[in-house]
């Protein structure tokens, strides 16, 4: 299978997470949308990345979906549980916070880099709000939990590890560590795996 996406996306990179941690076979192509030449279009309808080619040439969009069906692949480890309703509940709704922080943060940057007069000023600080509450929120719900659910790594790590990232490039200036200590060093601990760093090489 192919996986075509950017190095600088939050949602590439959480699906690059997922296929790392479990060992699935595939072959990573940097293919952003709006190059010439671009594969996605052809393969996604939507024209968006994430999007996993299968070997038959169907194509899984976008990255909850690609998440899910890449952890129903193999055991080895289990990121979205399968038996416990709530638990699974509580890893959706982790990815879905850090999707919801993806969102607001690619708001913020592509009108960020539009011409200072076309900016909408009030839309940067919705979103910018936005994240501030969800941060708060995320690390309420961490406590001093090793994981963000249960007692092992799984998709809600992993997303809410790569939407760090992007918040790490793209507003270097937002003091989340100062601000949430105890999500700081979850952050260190996880952003240290074998996995996560693969990701931060390309």
């Amino acid at each position: 299978m192919k996986l075509l996406g950017t190095n600088t996306s939050p949602y590439v990179r959480k699906v690059r997470l997922v296929l790392l941690e479990k060992n699935i076979p595939h072959t990573y192509l940097v293919d952003a949308p709006r190059e010439p030449g671009s594969q996605v279009a052809r393969a996604n309808p939507l024209g968006r990345i994430p999007a996993l080619i299968l070997d038959d040439e169907t194509c899984v969009f976008d990255s909850p979906v690609i998440a899910e069906y890449a952890d129903t692949l193999n055991n080895s480890p289990i990121l979205i549980p399968r038996d416990d309703a709530l638990a699974r509940m509580r890893v959706k709704r982790w990815e879905a916070l850090a999707d919801g922080i993806m969102d607001s943060a690619v708001a913020v940057r592509n009108e960020t880099i539009r011409p200072v007069d076309k900016q909408e000023p009030n839309n940067i600080n919705l979103h910018n709000l936005a994240i501030t509450r969800a941060l708060e929120h995320a690390a309420a719900q961490l406590g001093r939990q090793q994981w963000c659910e249960g007692a092992a790594i799984t998709l809600a790590d992993l997303a809410m590890v790569s939407v760090l990232i992007y918040l790490d490039l793209r507003q270097a200036e937002r003091d989340w560590r100062g601000a949430h200590p105890n999500l700081a060093a979850w952050f260190a601990r996880v952003s240290a795996r074998e996995s996560v760093r693969a990701t931060m090489a390309g």
